[in-house]
């Protein structure tokens, strides 16, 4: 495993259904480290019947991860191993790991059985829009059905979380057709994602009031307006 002080943001969650069912499988990236705190791992297999770059093993899912698809360490009250936090929102069975990328402009996940309805995840970063993209075709290819544009949302956490991209936001989108792919895209080590959803349009399956949606399209579109102006990186440089 490699490690560094202070480590990437980046998450993923932890599926819990048949790809093609209708219903909800949500990955939250949570033991694809073999420790905690710790820095971050290649995710690999683990979804696969296979193994991380940590060796740790989880529900084989039929899901793989290209090779620059990386488990971060996410900081909790008391421990400090990267610049991303949960911030105490969300699901509090997902607050130690996500999903993120240091090399390339874009990773991509593959669901061989396939999966349809909807997707959906939590995401943050502070200066750099982000993009997801859902295909019919295994790596990236055939139809796009569904793309999601990721506005900058991160305002940082202070004390206990000491987190610049921190806290994470949601998004989702509802396709026709059956999806194999996804495809992460953004400036590498400056978004993360976690609670990687299928089947429904809200992270983790719960749909949130017509109140709480407009809340969070207001908030999100608000926040990218003013965070454009700052920069970082959920990881600083390795040493």
């Amino acid at each position: 495993m490699r490690k560094t002080a202070m480590a990437v943001t980046m998450a993923l969650g932890a599926f819990a259904a048949a790809p093609t069912s209708a219903q909800v499988v949500s990955l939250n990236f949570e033991g694809v480290n073999s420790t905690y705190p710790s820095g971050f791992a290649q995710i690999r297999d683990f979804y696969n019947g296979g193994t991380s770059g940590d060796g740790t093993t989880g529900t084989n899912y039929g899901i793989s991860f290209g090779s620059n698809a990386l488990a971060i360490c996410l900081n909790t009250p008391g421990v400090s191993c990267s610049n991303t936090s949960r911030g105490g929102v969300g699901d509090p069975g997902s607050t130690r790991g996500g999903l993120f990328f240091i090399n390339g402009s874009e990773t991509f996940l593959n669901v061989d059985a396939g999966f349809t309805t909807g997707f959906s995840l939590n995401y943050v970063s502070v200066s750099f829009a982000g993009a997801v993209n859902v295909y019919d075709g295994l790596n990236g290819t055939g139809n796009v059905l569904a793309s999601l544009n990721l506005t900058p949302n991160g305002v940082g956490c202070g004390a206990p979380y000491g987190a610049g991209f921190c806290p994470f936001g949601a998004a989702g989108v509802a396709f026709n057709g059956t999806a194999r792919s996804i495809g992460f895209g953004g400036v590498a080590n400056q978004i993360v994602f976690d609670d990687i959803t299928f089947g429904s349009i809200t992270p983790g399956g719960t749909v949130p009031e017509p109140a709480t949606w407009a809340m969070l399209i207001a908030g999100v579109g608000m926040a990218g307006g003013a965070l454009r102006r700052r920069r970082g990186a959920a990881r600083p440089s390795l040493a």
